[in-house]
């Protein structure tokens, strides 16, 4: 993300944690700037070397990790269960109503794109899932495969149909 626009998630983030009694304190600021800047998901000692190299200060990764519930508690970041990472929320300067996350997961790269799945898809897989005699626990959902910058390099630039 380039700096106006981190600067301005950065901006976002804050009005939404003071609309909920949250504070973002210096060192969630500089967390969540972490994961902003970075390109690929991030784990809490990733995140924590990172606030080491750029802020000259160690940061416990247990301290990571109750700053990273606070964030995605506050719908700014997320973590992908299948890696146990984070990256920042994509929608955080968004002014629409969010829809689920879905996450695809680049196994060739590591770069995490994230859309939306509608919530009547959602509400039609717990209603399928319901009829089955079984409760999600959450609608996100991780898919793994190859991304197109990835499978162009693989295939000298091109691609297949």
């Amino acid at each position: 993300m380039v700096e106006s626009g981190v600067a301005r998630a950065l901006s976002r983030a804050e009005s939404a944690c003071r609309k909920t009694g949250v504070r973002l304190t210096s060192k969630r600021r500089r967390v969540l700037t972490i994961l902003l800047e970075s390109e690929v998901p991030l784990s809490a000692y990733d995140v924590a070397e990172h606030y080491r190299s750029q802020f000259d200060e160690i940061i416990p990764p247990m301290s990571v990790y109750r700053m990273l519930d606070v964030l995605v508690d506050k719908n700014l970041v997320h973590k992908l269960v299948s890696s146990n990472k984070y990256m920042a929320c994509s929608h955080i300067v968004c002014d629409h109503r969010h829809e689920t996350p879905q996450f695809l997961i680049c196994d060739s790269c590591q770069r995490v794109d994230e859309i939306a799945v509608s919530n009547d898809t959602i509400r039609a897989l717990q209603d399928s899932l319901a009829a089955a005699d079984f409760q999600l626990a959450s609608p996100q959902l991780e898919l793994h495969g190859v991304c197109g910058d990835c499978r162009s390099s693989r295939h000298g630039g091109l691609q297949r149909d």
